[in-house]
């Protein structure tokens, strides 16, 4: 997890068409960045479809939103077509961007200790830098809980 006003790690990945997608594409205008485990798995499709409910209020308060999980190219294809999904989605099977930004760890489930994605929610201003970081947010509340978070900081 990353410290509020220090500046945001780049990156360089694929998004859900295949384009190369870096983080100097998105300068000059704020960027919601949410890290999940999975596509198509009940709680990372309700944080997409809340995300994509909220689009056009991010879009007003002048933000990108952009999934990032380990999913390949094409099954971020096929979440986005069948969830009709409107913002960019980030492929990062080397865990290169996940691990960069602290939301690669220790999870329990059940009693049951693995490795895996941190659900992980950064908003990253106009200049590059990080104004919020949550992690562990839960799936359903995040997109509201986000909005809000960018709305006070207007």
């Amino acid at each position: 997890m990353f410290e509020i006003n220090k500046k945001a790690p780049g990156f360089a990945l694929p998004d859900q068409n295949g384009r190369i997608r870096t983080s100097d594409g998105f300068a000059g205008k704020k960027t919601v960045l949410y890290f999940y485990s999975k596509d198509n798995t009940s709680g990372c499709t309700a944080q997409a479809l809340g995300y994509a409910e909220l689009y056009e209020k991010f879009k007003a308060a002048g933000a990108e939103v952009v999934g990032v999980s380990r999913d390949t190219v094409q099954s971020h294809k096929k979440f986005e077509e069948k969830h009709a999904l409107p913002f960019v989605l980030l492929s990062d099977p080397e865990l290169i961007m996940i691990k960069a930004y602290g939301a690669w760890g220790e999870k329990k489930l059940y009693g049951k200790t693995s490795y895996g994605t941190v659900r992980t929610t950064y908003i990253i201003d106009e200049n590059g830098m990080i104004v919020s970081a949550r992690t562990k947010v839960a799936a359903k509340t995040d997109p509201a809980e986000t909005l809000e978070i960018l709305l006070r900081m207007q």
